[in-house]
């Protein structure tokens, strides 16, 4: 029954120093760390004490990739997020909505839960990795868990680190913990414990807590917020963004909420890619922060997304995917039954071209992406540093609402620097930070429209990919930024007259627009929904950076 593989014992070359366990109280006799692919593999698919009651466990699909379930979080809980407040982090933290508090005492006390429930199971599984592919900065994450999806899970997202690397930097004490302990419920007596899951971060003492939640990408995500946290304060700009570099080494950060197309736009056959998702800005250049990948699996083809579909092979984990055949385990990725957030994560080196290291120079563009279903944005538009800034705390897109009730109507979406969930810190730092690395280096910003044009949604039609693809090409070759620009009213913006390959009438969305009043108006309401979502920023703004907004 692979005893072997799960009986390590202290004195081989994977174990763990017993002082490394006793510190945090963990005693579990059966300790498996930074276990191979295989090992992973054959443990959740053999091991009979593995499964838990309300999830599936141990499937492998026809192409190869562990199939796993999260139960009944199929997503993130950002409500149900935490951060310990106290001395340090009481005047540091952008407390609100996104930052939630915490005491102390109640952290410690999900701590020794997380603690006990870990020292009770079949085994526990260790993964150690950075985050972060510059070596200045890295950060060392050590990760405890139960399941062997979530350990697989975390060693394709951190970055692996070589058996010397192991020795050097994961022997004594590392920068971050993890106590994964998901499939035990948080106490909802606890002092700012609001339902069964609670996802508490420690900011202080370095360690997060998950109870509650065994959807995987907690992990990454709570990773992603400490790097906010921990690296702007070595002077290093962390970004919700994917990059990719040019033949010549140009780089581009590429910035979208989700619909915006950031995943396919990123995926350019002509340029290698840096990351997909998490990035640091330092002063050698962009890195990836990942070591992998976490993609979504809806509507998945290999039509539509080759990379990512050749991706889910062994080694992959997907996650809460249903089979269209059970006996030939064929994956169907319409299938939302479980739900619609499903995802596969494998690591980086499965993408053809992926650069490794996933490092690259300093930008040379950056884009932000936007699906504006009003139909009022220029399909491109550049920006002053002031502009960029504004743009990049309002992080706006539109979502057309769904059919219930009968709501067709574009919803207008604001998230501060494009991921504001993340954020631990107030927009506006990131933003400055933004702005002094941009002047630094001469990084042009651009803000480009992938939703309507002539009309809002419902009567105009969606900008055709390879306009905007066009559009991204000029912006490379520099043509864009050598050419000739109009001033779009309202919001200031300036539009370039000409670009290769895409139709000149286009690109002043007006020209699209057959009621010119109703442009009008349209226009003016989108802009008086800018300034109403940025009243929230403007007591840590510049007045440059407010004037930068729309004008009504």
């Amino acid at each position: 029954m692979l005893h072997h593989l799960w009986k390590y014992t202290y004195n081989t070359s994977k174990a763990l120093p017993l002082e490394q366990l006793t510190r945090w109280g963990l005693h579990n006799a059966t300790v498996v760390r930074n276990a191979s692919t295989p090992e992973l593999y054959e443990i959740a698919a053999m091991d009979p004490l593995s499964p838990d009651p309300e999830t599936r466990q141990g499937s492998i699909s026809s192409t190869g990739a562990m199939v796993a379930y999260s139960g009944r979080r199929t997503g993130r809980s950002p409500k149900d997020k935490r951060i310990v407040i106290d001395e340090h982090t009481e005047q540091e933290i952008w407390w609100g909505d996104v930052n939630i508090p915490i005491p102390k005492k109640s952290h410690n006390l999900l701590e020794q839960i997380a603690l006990q429930f870990l020292n009770t199971r079949p085994r526990l599984f260790v993964v150690d990795g950075y985050a972060g592919w510059d070596p200045h900065s890295r950060l060392r994450i050590r990760v405890f868990c139960t399941r062997a999806y979530h350990a697989l899970f975390m060693q394709n997202m951190l970055i692996k680190p070589t058996n010397e690397e192991l020795k050097r930097d994961f022997s004594d004490d590392v920068d971050f913990h993890i106590f994964n302990a998901g499939p035990m419920s948080a106490p909802k007596l606890v002092e700012g414990v609001g339902s069964e899951t609670c996802v508490s971060v420690n900011l202080t003492d370095k360690k997060m807590v998950i109870l509650g939640t065994q959807y995987a990408g907690e992990m990454k995500k709570g990773v992603f917020g400490v790097t906010h946290y921990m690296l702007p304060k070595q002077g290093i700009l962390t970004l919700h963004s994917s990059a990719n570099e040019g033949v010549n080494g140009d780089v581009t950060l590429l910035f979208g909420l989700s619909g915006t197309g950031k995943t396919t736009l990123s995926a350019d056959p002509k340029r290698k890619l840096i990351g997909d998702d998490e990035h640091g800005w330092s002063d050698y250049g962009i890195f990836n922060i990942e070591g992998g990948c976490y993609a979504k699996c809806v509507d998945l083809t290999y039509e539509k997304e080759p990379e990512i579909f050749n991706a889910v092979k062994f080694g992959a984990v997907l996650e809460n995917v249903e089979f269209l055949n059970k006996d030939s385990r064929e994956v169907d990725y319409h299938n939302i039954s479980i739900t619609e957030n499903t995802r596969v994560s494998y690591p980086l080196d499965f993408i053809p071209g992926a650069k490794n290291p996933a490092v690259g120079g300093h930008p040379k563009n950056i884009l932000f992406l936007t699906c504006d279903a009003y139909g009022v944005l220029p399909p491109v538009s550049l920006l002053t540093p002031e502009q960029a800034m504004y743009h990049f705390i309002s992080g706006y897109t539109a979502k057309v609402a769904g059919t219930e009730m009968g709501v067709k109507e574009p919803v207008a979406t604001f998230s501060a620097c494009f991921g504001e969930a993340f954020l631990p810190l107030h927009p506006t730092l990131y933003a400055t930070m933004l702005a002094a690395k941009m002047n630094e280096h001469g990084t042009k910003c651009w803000l480009i429209n992938t939703g309507w044009s002539g009309g809002k949604y419902g009567v105009g039609k969606r900008m055709s990919l390879k306009n905007t693809r066009s559009i991204i090409d000029a912006i490379h070759s520099g043509e864009l930024a050598k050419g000739e620009f109009d001033n779009f009213e309202v919001f200031n913006l300036q539009i370039p007259k000409k670009a290769t390959g895409v139709p000149d009438q286009i690109l002043h969305p007006k020209n699209t627009w057959t009621n010119k009043s109703e442009f009008d108006r349209t226009l003016r309401n989108l802009g008086e929904k800018f300034k109403k979502n940025f009243q929230k920023y403007q007591s840590k703004a510049s007045q440059d950076v407010i004037n930068a907004g729309p004008k009504i």
